[in-house]
């Protein structure tokens, strides 16, 4: 299901399609499309070239695997993640390794590299729905998180489905309008809250 953004002004079309559903399809995502995305993430642009992204992935044809990372997310995830044949977690390195100082960009940096791997999919068909709900200490646990590392997003990966085979409230929220605030609300010059025109 296509839900183009309604544009102030004209950007990518990638960006312009790109949107977060929650209707996957059964069919597995191919090894080679999993390597291109992480392809795309790894020449994201980064703080001191540090590079601070992980991804943790689970691919629904190993079933433990995929069973121990929807035990990551929060239940509202689980609930409509669980359809989707691939999934990962994104880990920031919280500290530089040059001079173990904290890295105080790392989550900026692995949004980057995740924005990159989003665009990237959707280049091959696939969509990506990053989720902030999932369970940080579990991970740190489950995936035995080395000191200095963060767990950052939950992303459900695959091509469309069905939003009709979606339980509420999910059907009803894929089918809804998509709505960003103004430019005019974010975009400052001069002093905070002087609208940049």
């Amino acid at each position: 299901m296509e839900k183009p953004a309604p544009l102030e002004h004209d950007v990518l079309d990638l960006i312009r399609r790109r949107w977060s559903p929650r209707a996957f399809d059964t069919k597995p995502v191919e090894p080679a499309k999993i390597k291109t995305m992480l392809e795309a993430a790894r020449w994201a642009a980064s703080s001191m070239n540090e590079q601070p992204w992980n991804y943790l992935i689970a691919t629904k044809d190993n079933a433990t695997e995929f069973a121990k990372m929807i035990s990551c997310l929060v239940p509202a995830n689980q609930a409509w993640a669980k359809d989707a044949p691939l999934l990962m977690i994104s880990v920031a390195r919280a500290y530089f390794t040059k001079n173990n100082e904290p890295n105080r960009v790392a989550l900026h940096d692995v949004g980057a590299a995740s924005a990159q791997l989003t665009l990237e999919a959707l280049n091959m068909g696939l969509f990506v729905h990053q989720m902030g709900g999932i369970e940080v200490e579990k991970i740190r646990t489950e995936y035995e998180l080395p000191p200095g590392y963060e767990p950052v997003a939950g992303m459900a990966i695959g091509y469309p489905g069905d939003s009709e085979k979606l339980a509420e409230p999910y059907k009803t929220r894929e089918k809804g309008n998509r709505v960003r605030k103004p430019i005019k609300e974010f975009a400052f010059r001069g002093k905070w809250g002087e609208i940049f025109e």
